[in-house]
């Protein structure tokens, strides 16, 4: 399998050039990657946590599906798709609801911040707090689990929920056997961070943005309107800490860049400095500006294309996906089982052993097979998620003939990978690897 990188997008209205130049232009450009597996949704259930205005979240959709394609995401190599056409999500958020601890989710950075409000105010500790603000880790992990997503892009204030999908991912395969890729975040260190108007971090927030698509005229007297010092022209300007040229070089070439810096030295007006920059922006822009204005007048085939990339999802993936899952946890069809007595299925075809993966304190990622309560190989130690997952997975397809040494220790190729278990015999788990490969896997 490839790498499968999820990439989930709240609808918050038209982006600006710092969620472009941050978040868009970069994650555009990735999804290009060979070997790479990218998947791209417009998080509206997630969006509904924060506003109950049924126009504004309509809006915002379709903004924010219009703003991804018209910066080159292409549909038609990447999985893009609105959450809610993929209702397997909420499916899968109950079934993880049933293995999550409660524990666990009191400790979500966004229900704890809530809490702390609420006790510096001196009200209830849950007062204005909804059950969908609390389950939000809940809903992110099916996002992601779903699609058995390998790596997730986040900020680092979003990396406790990637580490909650794996623990709820883990619990369920304890208790269900393997079905979830366990995942891992993607944060980002380097990710560009654009001055706003005021020099300080653009932001909705400070109100200090330049909207990605705003016209060309507008744009024009924005960035006119960047704040820069009172150096005279022909003086020589400094361009550590200056917003104009943090924003010059997010869009220019390295020769660019550098043409600009001596023209800095030399002294250039800031009139004529902003006037390069407006140019610079706008001739990036021009053309996303014009193909994000086409795709909201078309609101109908942005639908259509949001819905074909749903339906190809659900048929592919989600739906034996998830009834994969649901006879797992015992949701089955009655009309198939041969024979139940007291509440036990007929076990006339032996059930598989079981792979469990887990992580020890000392951080490393260990599996193990199991058949019942009987330990049949324990694996060794791995330094990520990503690595026991693939000896689990050349295990269990027999993509490559494990051996036994001496000392009962398993190899594959010239790699230890584990040991069997003392007490059992080395041929009853080869056995059961071979009946795993049988099976499909």
């Amino acid at each position: 399998m490839s790498l499968r990188v999820l990439t989930g997008i709240k609808p918050t209205g038209v982006p600006h050039l710092g969620n472009y130049v941050g978040a868009i232009r970069p994650a555009v450009a990735a999804a290009s990657a060979a070997g790479t597996e990218s998947f791209f949704f417009l998080a509206d259930y997630h969006a509904l946590i924060s506003t109950q205005d049924p126009l504004r979240v309509q809006r915002s959709t379709l903004e924010i599906a219009a703003s991804w394609i018209a910066c080159g995401l292409d549909p038609d190599t990447v999985a893009f798709y609105r959450q809610s056409d993929v209702p397997e999500t909420t499916e899968l958020t109950w079934l993880l609801t049933c293995v999550a601890g409660k524990g666990l989710l009191n400790r979500a950075h966004a229900y704890k911040a809530a809490v702390d409000r609420n006790r510096a105010e001196g009200v209830d500790d849950d007062a204005g707090v909804t059950a969908g603000l609390y389950m939000y880790p809940v809903l992110m992990a099916a996002d992601i689990l779903l699609f058995n997503a390998h790596r997730v892009p986040v900020g680092r204030d979003q990396v406790q929920h990637i580490e909650m999908a794996r623990d709820f991912a883990q619990r369920f395969n304890h208790i269900y056997g393997e079905h979830f890729t366990l995942p891992e975040a993607l944060v980002e260190e380097q990710v560009a961070t654009l001055p706003g108007l005021d020099g300080r971090k653009m932001s909705k927030s400070y109100d200090n943005v330049i909207p990605l698509f705003a016209p060309r005229d507008e744009l024009r007297r924005l960035v006119f309107s960047i704040v820069t010092d009172s150096r005279a022209p022909g003086e020589p300007k400094e361009t550590a800490g200056s917003a104009l040229f943090q924003l010059y070089q997010a869009f220019a070439d390295r020769d660019e860049a550098e043409a600009m810096r001596a023209a800095f030295a030399g002294g250039i007006a800031w009139g004529e400095a902003k006037a390069r920059l407006f140019e610079r922006i706008d001739a990036e822009l021009a053309p996303l500006r014009e193909r994000y204005q086409a795709l909201v007048a078309d609101p109908a085939g942005l639908e259509r294309l949001l819905r074909r990339g749903g339906e190809r999802l659900r048929d592919e993936q989600a739906r034996p996906f998830l009834a994969r899952l649901r006879d797992a946890v015992g949701l089955r069809d009655l009309s198939l089982a041969t024979r139940v007595e007291a509440g036990v299925a007929d076990a006339s075809k032996p059930a598989l052993p079981v792979f469990k993966q887990y992580r020890e304190a000392d951080g490393r990622f260990h599996f193990k097979l199991v058949d019942g309560d009987r330990l049949l190989l324990q694996g060794d130690g791995f330094a990520s998620p990503r690595d026991a997952g693939r000896i689990v997975g050349l295990l269990k397809s027999g993509a490559a003939a494990p051996r036994v040494d001496a000392n009962r220790r398993m190899w594959l190729d010239d790699a230890a990978v584990g040991a069997v278990a003392e007490g059992v015999d080395v041929d009853d788990v080869l056995g059961a690897l071979e009946r795993f490969a049988g099976e499909g896997g």
